[in-house]
Parts: C-alpha cells; sequence; structure tokens
C-alpha cells in the first residue's frame, strides 16, 4: 500500500512552530518513502475558523517548502459524506441516539468525581432505541470490553482498555459532526497509512480506532510526537516569542534555517546539526523520533540561521536580504551590490533583519553618531588624524580595498600612532556606529564620495565638541 501522510491544522489561528514541525515529520516520511503528503484543512469550527487563518496556514507552508501532492481538502465541503457515514453506523448498530439533557450529564459528571471515578457517559441511551428529534445527539458504540492496542511508532505499544472509553458524541444536535468522527471518515477516505501528530491527540486514538473497527476500514499507523515547550520547559506559549513560523520569517530567519532547526526539535541521526533537505528526506525516520519533549531555544536557532547565511550562495542569500531591505524601507539603488553587502556581513549578522541593521549606513546618512563611541573615539588631535587620511584619499583614483588600505597604512606611519587610532576613528566617522566590516572593505562598498563627505561630518562634530 502506497504510503500517505497528512497534516490536518485547524484554521483558527496561524500557523504555529509546533503544527509546523508535525507538517514536516509528516512531510519527510512521505518523501522518503515515496508517498503522497496530503494537506487537510480541518474547518468544523465554523464560529472560530477564518479565511485568513487558513491563508496563514498555507503561507506559511509554501514559504517553508513544504508542498502538498493532495488537497488542499476543506471538512467543511464534505458533510455529506461524514452524514452518510454517521448513518452508516446507525443502521449497523455502533452508533445511537442519545436526548441526555446538559443538566443529566453535569449532575452525572459531578457525582463520578466526588466519588473519585473517572467522567464518562454512562450509556443510559444506548439501548433505548430513539429516533431523531430536535435535541438528540448521535453517540458511537463503543465496545464495553476488550481492549485497544496501539502500536506506537515513538511511544511504543500502548494499551487502553474499552471500559476506559465512552460513548462518544459523533454528531451534535445542530446536525454538525464531531472531530473524531470527521477524521476518521478523512483518514479513510484519503487512505491515510501514517498519522504523525502531536502526543495531545493520544487520547482521541483508541476511539478513532474503535469508530475505524466498526466501519471495516484500514486502520493507519500512528506516531505520536512529544511537545514543544518553552526554553523553560513549560508548554509553549505566546509569552516565549515567536511561536507563529511567518514571525520567523518577519524577523529575518531563512526558512531552510527553520526547517534545519524544526527537525532537530526531537530528532537527531548522530551528532550532526546541519542537514540538507536531501539529506534529512534520506535519513528521517519516524523510529528514530525522540520519546521526550523538546526544548524551544532560539540562540541555537540564530546559529543555524547564521551558518545558512555563510553556506548559501551570496546571490540566493542576497535575494532574500532585498525583500528586508524594501520592507525596511531602505533604497537599494543608493549603495553597493547585496551580494557583495552579504560576503561582508554575513558572519557579523544573525539574521537579515540583523543585516539590514548592519548595511544601513551604506545606503542611507545617518542623523548622528552613536553617542558612546563618539565620546571615546572622537578626540580633539582626531581632526589631524582625518585631515591626512582625506589628503591620501582626495587624490585615490583606485577605490579599491588594498588601495584604501595603503592610504591608511600610510597615514599610520606618518603620524607614528598605532593602526587602531586611525582606523577605529574613521571607522565610526563613515558608519555613525563603529560597526562595520574591515575599514577597507567598508571604504570601498560606501565608495569615494560618501566616505569624504561623512569624514568632514565628523570633523564638524569634534569642532563642535
Amino acid at each position: 500500500m502506497k504510503v500517505r501522510t497528512r497534516f490536518a491544522p485547524s484554521p483558527t489561528g496561524y500557523l504555529h512552530i509546533g503544527g509546523a514541525r508535525t507538517a514536516l515529520f509528516s512531510w519527510l516520511y512521505a518523501q522518503k518513502m515515496g508517498g503522497d503528503f496530503i494537506l487537510r484543512i480541518e474547518d468544523t469550527d465554523r464560529e472560530r475558523s477564518t479565511q485568513e487563518a487558513v491563508d496563514a496556514i498555507l503561507d506559511g507552508m509554501e514559504w517553508l517548502g513544504l508542498e502538498h501532492d493532495l488537497g488542499p481538502y476543506y471538512q467543511t465541503e464534505r458533510y455529506d459524506r461524514y452524514k452518510e457515514v454517521i448513518q452508516q453506523l446507525i443502521d449497523g448498530d455502533h452508533a445511537y441516539y442519545c436526548n441526555c439533557s446538559r443538566e443529566r450529564l453535569d449532575a452525572m459528571r459531578e457525582e463520578q468525581m466526588a466519588n473519585k471515578q473517572k467522567p464518562k457517559y454512562d450509556g443510559c441511551c444506548r439501548e433505548k432505541g430513539l429516533k431523531a428529534a430536535e435535541d438528540t445527539v448521535v453517540r458511537f458504540k463503543n465496545p464495553l470490553d476488550g481492549e485497544v492496542v496501539i502500536t506506537d511508532h515513538v511511544r511504543g505499544k500502548v494499551v487502553i482498555r474499552n471500559e476506559e472509553l465512552d460513548d462518544l458524541i459523533i454528531e451534535r444536535s445542530d446536525g454538525n459532526p464531531t472531530y473524531n468522527l470527521t477524521v476518521v471518515v478523512d483518514d479513510w477516505d484519503m487512505e491515510i497509512t501514517h498519522v504523525i501528530r502531536g502526543d495531545d491527540h493520544l487520547n482521541n486514538t483508541p476511539r478513532q480506532i474503535n469508530i475505524l473497527k466498526a466501519l471495516g476500514a484500514h486502520i493507519p499507523e500512528y506516531a505520536h510526537i512529544p511537545m514543544i515547550n518553552g526554553p523553560d520547559g513549560k508548554k509553549l506559549s505566546k509569552r516565549h516569542g515567536a511561536v507563529s513560523v511567518m514571525q520567523y520569517h518577519e524577523e529575518g530567519y531563512l526558512s531552510e534555517a527553520v526547517i534545519n532547526y524544526l527537525v532537530r526539535l526531537g530528532w537527531s541521526h548522530g551528532d550532526q546539526e546541519i542537514f540538507t533537505l536531501d539529506e534529512m528526506i534520506e535519513k528521517f525516520d519516524i523510529k528514530d523520533i525522540n520519546k521526550s519533549s523538546s526544548n524551544l531555544n532560539i540562540e541555537k536557532l540564530q546559529w543555524l540561521n547564521q551558518q545558512y547565511m555563510i553556506k548559501l550562495d551570496p546571490v540566493y542569500v542576497a535575494e532574500q536580504l532585498a525583500f528586508y531591505m524594501l520592507e525596511h524601507g531602505i533604497n537599494i539603488e543608493n549603495g553597493p551590490k547585496l551580494t557583495d553587502v552579504v560576503e561582508q556581513l554575513r558572519e557579523r549578522s544573525k539574521t537579515l533583519v540583523d543585516m539590514v541593521e548592519n548595511c544601513r549606513f551604506f545606503y542611507e546618512d545617518f542623523e548622528a553618531f552613536n553617542e558612546k563611541a563618539a565620546k571615546k573615539q572622537f578626540k580633539p588631535d582626531v581632526i589631524d588624524v582625518f585631515n591626512q587620511l582625506k589628503e591620501g584619499l582626495v587624490v585615490l583614483d583606485d577605490w579599491r580595498a588594498q588601495a584604501i588600505h595603503q592610504v591608511v597604512e600610510d597615514t599610520v606611519e606618518k603620524l607614528g600612532v598605532g593602526f587602531g587610532k586611525v582606523g577605529q576613528p574613521l571607522r565610526l566617522a563613515v558608519s555613525g556606529t563603529g560597526n562595520s566590516p574591515s575599514i577597507d572593505i567598508t571604504l570601498e562598498l560606501l565608495g569615494k564620495e560618501k566616505t569624504l563627505a561623512r569624514i568632514d561630518k565628523a570633523m564638524k562634530y569634534i569642532e563642535k565638541l
């Protein structure tokens, strides 16, 4: 049977980091096994589902490069099919109508909890033979004895006794099918062979298996992935910062780095940290997913992102950088080629947004010098340093790093001072912050006209002091 996996998010919010990792693991396994990866939008919660959330999920998947082979399928377009299966279960004596009131169910639950029993439906309407009415729900007739055995690829053998389960509702009184029913029908119809999902769904699995058995359907294999926690080891939430995939995009991370980071959150292959996509597909196996939860580590993601900026073709990185330059209102026509900027700043920047800020001075004039740096570097005797530098730079026709470096060296020698006494004030003068690549490269990229103008600006600043 051809391997088929699926990613089935609910469009009630953005694509969060945990969902993205589930999608990645499902996608990788399908790729490795030469199978199909299906995208299914579980939008039956009509009150909370939005088109905006659907778009956010699709955008996140596209940015990560997790292309689906089939879909996206929308559950709201399959209501007729769900009703058909619910009727099939009723006709086969695997489901029944129930008219227990909310008051009765609440009272039953309170009594069970007071008696320290696990709250569950008591089967009151199971054998009443009720017909459909305005106030009835449909419940699945769960087996009363025996057990459900789940051979989980991550957790191993999991055994649930049927007496622990109750007759769950599969159709509400308003006619809407419930999650456990729709998932079963979809997995059956779409011939899903492997369900890879978060272990918060493990409680649903025995219920879904029992419904599949009642329908005579193929039962998929399961892999329940432990949750991702925040850096503090607690459940991941908004207080931990970026939990939306597209927020990482906004913060200047490369999708390649995010994918690499996600695959290492709960899966490993020896001590290897950096994987190409082909290596991930080749080496990934759901049996190697860790059994324990993983903690988010932004420093690790930043390190990975920098490694990718260093290793990837600078032309490609420059294409990505151009987007962020535009977002930050910087005109890239007013400065050096972005590929040159990338080559000089990728080891000095953790993200593309960092790189934007680090290279801004090449394209825009700055209003003020960094106050702390100016206090340290702009001493009165620096006027003489700048005058000497200008003498050499004004007459320089070969505006390349090697020739510029020679002018700086000549100034150092003429003044009889250390290189830092010339290089550091010059770096601050042209960048405004004192943070830039090597001074000769910086001046080459900045250009002769801007360099001389900024030296003049620095001299005026020192004179005012």
